[in-house]
């Protein structure tokens, strides 16, 4: 049996090592040119009943808690005002940890044979034939598969296999900003911010920010604006940029202002998108879906890499529970897919309404039972 995984992301490493665990052989297919080839984004809270537990079946868990950020379960609240609303220090109860992406990304992958991953393997066909699938690749070679997993995010090409669906704009777009050195280059910010996850909220506007390992504080500046308003900004003019995006927080306490105005390096425009709450599909013969490829949606509830590393290990373990049965295998992990992800993509459609509704920031103190 020949397993090929399209998307060397979270999903589809956990479902490979997992796989490899079991004694089962897979192809990661991964359109990067090699593993560094571009930033793997920010910090992550690995939940205890989701990416945890995937971390347990990929025998990786122990290696896991050695990488984690102290302290980096640290929470605050701020309204516009920059007046603090609520705060929890990190207890050290290790239930939601902080670890950086790409740290967790390379423990995922160092674990994996080497070859597993082909890089520069960019699919741009993929059609079924008799059962199985053939895949085109960019460089004119083709393969052909018994099991195909679309582990390759919001734009899944292996999605079109199975479903019509495509994202739709959230309403919410981020800009993502840096500042580095933040204790002794912005102190202010530093101690505002503090070592873990702060939120600052309004109606509609808001920031977002952690501590990063190396002392830098990497903040999501949200607003609630029509879909082509990242379009209506110059990003390659850092001035104009954040002259835009200051524009936008009038009003606001120069405290959280700044986080925009003494930013370092480029300021980063990223849409959010989701699909439908309850995406699901009938069952099509050897094909399935994992991470945001199966139900991509809004960063809200912090689930959406922690979902992306549960269905690898769930969808890995039902193969290695079914080596003769692929179907079986494909169907009992999607039975148990569509709801938990159903859940999880209502969760974070509901705090994103937390976050930014018109009472903001009431819903996420209640929330944190402030």
């Amino acid at each position: 049996m020949t397993i090929t995984i399209v998307g060397a992301g979270l999903g589809g490493l956990t479902l490979a090592r997992v796989l490899h665990v079991h004694g089962i052989e897979a192809t990661v297919l991964d359109l990067d040119a090699s593993p560094s080839s571009r930033s793997q984004g920010g910090m992550l809270d690995i939940h205890e009943d989701s990416g945890q537990r995937a971390l347990h079946a990929a025998a990786l868990h122990a290696e896991f808690r050695g990488l984690v950020h102290q302290g980096g379960q640290e929470a605050r609240v701020y309204d516009r005002t920059a007046t603090l609303r609520y705060s929890q220090s990190d207890d050290g109860s290790g239930e939601r940890p902080e670890i950086e992406r790409g740290v967790l990304r390379d423990l995922l992958l160092n674990s994996l044979p080497d070859g597993t991953v082909r890089w520069g393997a960019k699919v741009v066909a993929v059609e079924a034939v008799g059962g199985r699938h053939r895949l085109v690749l960019a460089d004119g070679t083709s393969l052909t598969t018994d099991v195909l997993v679309g582990a390759d995010g919001a734009w899944s090409r292996i999605r079109t296999l199975v479903s019509s669906a495509r994202p739709a704009y959230a309403g919410i777009s981020f800009v993502e900003v840096d500042l580095s050195g933040a204790d002794v280059r912005h102190p202010d910010a530093a101690a505002l911010l503090g070592g873990g996850m702060t939120f600052a909220l309004a109606p509609d506007r808001g920031f977002l920010s952690h501590r990063e390992p190396d002392g830098s504080l990497h903040v999501y500046v949200a607003l609630r604006v029509s879909e082509g308003w990242v379009e209506s900004v110059d990003f390659a003019d850092l001035a104009t940029a954040k002259e835009a995006v200051l524009a936008e927080f009038d009003g606001w306490s120069e405290r959280l202002r700044a986080l925009v105005s003494e930013a370092d390096g480029a300021l980063v425009p990223r849409l959010i998108h989701a699909l439908p709450v309850e995406h699901s599909w009938s069952r099509t013969p050897g094909v399935t879906l994992v991470g945001d490829a199966a139900h991509v949606m809004s960063p809200f509830a912090g689930e959406g890499a922690n979902l992306a590393m549960l269905d690898g290990a769930e969808l890995g373990l039902a193969l290695a529970r079914h080596p003769g049965d692929v179907e079986r295998a494909l169907a009992e992990y999607e039975a148990e897919l569509f709801p938990r992800s159903a859940k999880s993509a209502a969760a974070s459609a509901r705090g994103l309404e937390l976050c930014f509704g018109e009472d903001a920031p009431r819903g996420i103190l209640e929330l944190f039972g402030a």
